[in-house]
């Protein structure tokens, strides 16, 4: 009962095959059939730029993030104080039951 028992492995039944061999084979790139002028123009990127008003959605988007993850730590926190004190409340009074007799 307590010692575990562990599954066998089955063994294949029929017929089996061999593994088949795999060569290796080498690739060739094709050749290039772009300009050189067309691969500068696509490397270039332009800066992201931060205007007034994005920055402003980025900093209200923060603080809202912040103040959401405050408040349900600061209720979870509340909530295990709550739970302590009724356990502690809970094991006084039985303490003081107990003792009675």
């Amino acid at each position: 009962m307590f010692r575990p028992k562990l599954p066998t492995m089955p063994q294949p039944t029929g017929l089996v095959t061999p593994p088949t061999l795999i060569e290796s084979t080498t690739v060739t790139p094709a050749p290039s059939t772009t300009s050189p002028a067309s691969q500068a123009q696509t490397a270039s990127r332009p800066a992201v730029q931060l205007t007034p008003g994005t920055a402003l959605a980025l900093v209200g988007g923060g603080t809202a993030v912040v103040l959401v993850v405050g408040a349900v730590l600061v209720s979870m926190l509340l909530a295990v104080a709550l739970t302590a004190t009724s356990v502690a409340v809970c094991a006084v009074v039985t303490r003081s039951l107990l003792t009675r007799r």
